[in-house]
């Protein structure tokens, strides 16, 4: 009888390769497979050992449910065969990676894992395009929240609570830009506040477009700006003018 391998639900940070953890490097040299979305830069697949089998599960837009069942289903198969298994996700794997998801799904099969965090993009990107989300001066609350509730009538999101907060992050929301950026208003955050879009943070194509929140998505629109992109709302976006200059 085969024992159970182990999975490794590991965050392989906002793309960059140096930005990758000392544990997480040091999983992917040992792993037998190694199963990654499409947010994970190809360097950083280097460092798995030449003879780990590599399988990509990205999700395409629209079929992630689907495609959940998939990589659950296959973290298990693997495991079951007594293999060492790397589920690499960029960003971190327990803030809107799922990898809570997968980690129940793990111990409802009986499969041992460990969940190892990564760098993840809602506090990399504004990082990289020099906007700090806190600040003594400017704001002492932060929120990270989802994009793709923004077009949900039914969404969970208490709006009016959000608003209130002073730095507003959101991933996953570059289709959504618009409707964010009206409820916001409706809840009575000022067209005035500034907001900045940061696309492929720590990529090659990294791009930053900077406006309010009245024309961010007019903005979005005309930069031609595609997922992945960070959307940052409050007063914090205007250090990026005296910061980013600086920045090495």
């Amino acid at each position: 009888m085969v024992r159970n391998g182990k999975v490794y639900l590991v965050g392989a940070g906002p793309g960059d390769p140096k930005l990758l953890t000392l544990r997480a490097a040091e999983l992917l040299e040992t792993a037998d497979v190694v199963v990654y979305d499409r947010l994970v830069q190809e360097q950083v697949l280097g460092f798995a050992k030449l003879t780990a089998e590599r399988i990509y599960m990205g999700k395409p837009l629209g079929k992630h449910d689907s495609r959940q069942d998939e990589i659950n289903d296959l973290l298990v198969r693997k495991a079951a065969e007594g293999k060492t298994v790397v589920r690499l996700k960029g960003g971190d794997p327990f803030l809107f990676a799922r990898g809570g998801e997968e980690a129940e799904y793990l111990v409802d099969h009986g499969i041992p894992f460990e969940a190892v965090p990564g760098v993840s993009s809602a506090l990399a990107a504004p990082l990289a395009a020099g906007i700090p989300v806190t600040h003594r001066n400017a704001a002492s609350s932060l929120a990270i929240i989802t994009g793709h509730e923004a077009k949900d009538d039914q969404s969970r999101l208490d709006w009016p609570a959000i608003s209130r907060l002073q730095t507003l992050v959101f991933v996953m929301c570059v289709t959504n830009v618009g409707r964010i950026a009206d409820r916001l208003m409706e809840n009575g955050r000022s067209a005035d506040t500034p907001a900045a879009l940061i696309h492929m943070a720590y990529w090659p194509g990294q791009r930053v477009v900077v406006a309010t929140l009245g024309t961010i998505a007019a903005e979005a629109v005309r930069a031609g700006i595609e997922p992945p992109a960070t959307l940052v709302v409050g007063e914090v976006v205007r250090m990026r003018e005296k910061l980013n200059g600086h920045m090495a």
